[in-house]
């Protein structure tokens, strides 16, 4: 796992146009979820990534923290390798990007429900003034990708007395 530094901040789609293959995915989610509640069996959600994106991206879910010292955040990526994960930071924003690929397809099976997610995810953070982006380490461990960027010392602003009469 590299941390990469881009000076290039990517372009991002403006506004959020409807992708018809997520809206479908939707529907279908519906289809199931209501034809199970009929038979008393809860609803099927994944813990790991929040629904798709109006892009069809995936979202992962992220812990940040903070200490005195440092700044954390820890992505959960289960399923994904650590060679298909990428960082960057341009500006004052970190970029985690990644694909989590189907491994195998058995075409033996029926599927009356794929619940496992594949597809591109993307999370973009802005970073705080004191994160110092010389100092970041990304560690990748059993599907969670954890990054830890030191906090450096601001300069403290002149303060200026005024008098009162």
């Amino acid at each position: 796992m590299s941390v990469q530094r881009s000076d290039a901040v990517a372009q991002y789609p403006q506004g959020s146009a409807r992708n018809p293959i997520v809206q479908l995915h939707r529907e279908i989610d519906g289809l199931f979820e209501n034809v199970f509640r009929g038979f008393g069996i809860a609803p099927f959600r994944s813990h790991f990534f929040t629904p798709l994106t109006a892009e069809g991206l995936l979202k992962p879910q992220v812990d940040i923290g903070a200490t005195d010292k440092e700044y954390s955040i820890t992505v959960e990526v289960p399923g994904v390798s650590e060679k298909d994960v990428k960082v960057e930071i341009s500006g004052n924003v970190i970029t985690i990007q990644g694909e989590k690929k189907q491994e195998k397809e058995e075409k033996d099976k029926n599927y009356y429900r794929i619940e496992r997610s594949y597809g591109s995810f993307q999370r973009v953070l802005s970073l705080p003034e004191d994160a110092n982006q010389d100092d970041v380490k990304a560690t990748f461990n059993k599907g969670v990708l954890t990054i830890k960027m030191s906090r450096k010392a601001l300069p403290k602003p002149d303060v200026k007395k005024i008098e009162i009469r």
